[in-house]
């Protein structure tokens, strides 16, 4: 039996698109342990994979921290390695494997630089689509993928009977009407209007409801939605989750809750401006889709609307 470790950091969006790779990856090493390497956020998350053996905790300080930078290195190594999967592909992971494989092929360290096609710079290679990509990698090192392409992240969720009781929340639309404060580009503005037409032509059959992260909670006094909170607190991943599961239907923007619900397998749609591509981020499912649009602010809630009614009414 060998070590074997996996690494994924983050966003939110990039842990449920990777369910699948690490899923692939845990069924080629039946025999082995898979350990993965990941940030705070996600940790706890992580340790409830079934396809996961034991979570490596990366404070992800500064490189020239060099008392840390020796103390995780030190971790690491103990474990033995025997192959390493980076699919987070970042300048920091490639500086953890000029560390600790500085010479080391796909055979021990399979990742994007080691993996690339021959006479393809990996700037041509990042245009291909995010799960496309994940799948060449793991198939160049190896691994007969078949979850890749279709992450599922069903084993996140957690029991949030308790939340749903509180609020009375049967049939219910989730909206997620925020992004991060320097992704505005990212952010539809019409997210009252969606809420009013929801209102008044489903005639309030559906509770609209809105989910804010722990920095978005003062903004969602804005959003005439209810406002799912755990004590006062931000649900976490798992009780998000579990929210987005249950639901009706999902509207949000290109954030770490739209890939969530798309790999989650729920209904919804995802709305785009002209900052990416819905098949660049490997975001359309058989239930969840988008709407790209040259500017966010010339897409109507309207339309919108009629996309969402299509669905659930």
């Amino acid at each position: 039996m060998s070590n074997i470790l996996v690494i994924k950091h983050g966003s939110l969006g990039d842990i449920a698109q990777a369910c699948g790779a690490i899923q692939d990856i845990s069924e080629n090493h039946k025999n082995d342990e898979v350990h993965l390497l990941t940030t705070k956020p996600y940790f706890d998350l992580f340790k409830k994979n079934p396809h996961i053996s034991n979570v490596i905790l990366d404070k992800r300080l500064p490189r020239f921290n060099l008392i840390y930078l020796y103390s995780l290195m030190k971790n690491i190594k103990k474990y033995k390695f025997s192959k390493v999967y980076d699919l987070q592909n970042s300048s920091r992971t490639a500086f953890y494997k000029r560390i600790l494989f500085p010479n080391a092929t796909k055979d021990t360290w399979s990742s994007t630089e080691t993996t690339l096609p021959e006479g393809t710079t990996k700037e041509d290679f990042d245009k291909d689509s995010v799960l496309s990509r994940f799948d060449y990698q793991l198939k160049s090192s190896g691994i007969t993928t078949h979850h890749t392409l279709s992450p599922d992240f069903s084993w996140s969720p957690s029991d949030i009977s308790q939340i749903k009781n509180y609020h009375q929340l049967e049939k219910y639309i989730v909206l997620f009407p925020f992004c991060s404060p320097h992704l505005t580009s990212k952010k539809w503005p019409y997210y009252n209007d969606l809420i009013s037409m929801i209102n008044e032509r489903l005639e309030n059959k559906f509770k609209v409801v809105i989910a804010p992260g722990p920095g978005e909670i003062k903004d969602a006094s804005n959003i005439n939605a209810l406002c799912i909170l755990d004590n006062g607190k931000a649900l976490d991943i798992s009780q998000l989750a579990a929210l987005i599961k249950d639901s009706s239907f999902v509207v949000a923007n290109d954030t770490g809750p739209a890939h969530m619900t798309a790999h989650l397998g729920s209904k919804g749609i995802a709305l785009f401006g002209s900052h990416t591509t819905p098949f660049k981020v490997s975001i359309e499912r058989e239930n969840f889709k988008a709407i790209q649009v040259s500017e966010l602010s010339k897409l109507s809630a309207e339309k919108v609307f009629e996309r969402l009614s299509e669905v659930i009414s």
